[in-house]
């Protein structure tokens, strides 16, 4: 990008401005961002939910857990669209795990003490759980429909069948 400074600035002596020093930075690459951002989420849905013997790294075949070890900057081989179906099915399960532990939390906690998912989760404002999972479904290439339809059994199972109708 071209920067356009004052004139007033040129002559000025200092330490290296912000700017500069970001556009000196190298480039990210992106999808192993995306991919470092998956994992963190599988993190976080197991510690926020208590989900008990999940191994998160078992989510990743070997590539893709090479590649959480490297450098946002470097480009990486991360997986390849073709995947184990043994490795698929490990992801199926935790996703439709993620999406029951919602739905038994956000129950549970409406027959204690009337409360919605918002108070139950107070930093979690407009937070979806079971979306959430159907949109975790994309990155790790399972089908979205078989989540949400995983969510609607769960809803019309724990007695709340107009979230299910919806």
């Amino acid at each position: 990008p071209v920067l356009d400074t004052e004139d007033a600035w040129v002559s000025v002596e200092g330490p290296v401005s912000i700017v500069e020093l970001a556009l000196e930075q190298k480039r990210i690459h992106y999808p192993l961002v995306e991919h470092q951002f998956v994992l963190c989420t599988v993190l976080y849905a197991i510690m926020r939910l208590s989900l008990k013997g999940v191994k998160p790294l078992s989510l990743f075949d070997s590539k893709g857990r090479n590649a959480f070890f490297k450098d946002l900057t470097s480009i990486q081989l991360l997986p390849s669209g073709d995947m184990d179906p043994n490795m698929l099915s490990i992801r199926q399960q935790f996703l439709l795990k993620v999406v029951s532990a919602a739905v038994q939390t956000l129950c549970s906690s409406q027959k204690d003490r009337e409360v919605s998912e918002e108070d139950y989760f107070p930093f979690e404002k407009g937070k979806n759980w079971p979306t959430l999972a159907a949109d975790l479904a994309q990155y790790l290439q399972i089908s979205e429909d078989l989540v949400r339809r995983h969510y609607v059994c769960e809803l019309y199972s724990y007695g709340m069948d107009h979230l299910g109708e919806e």
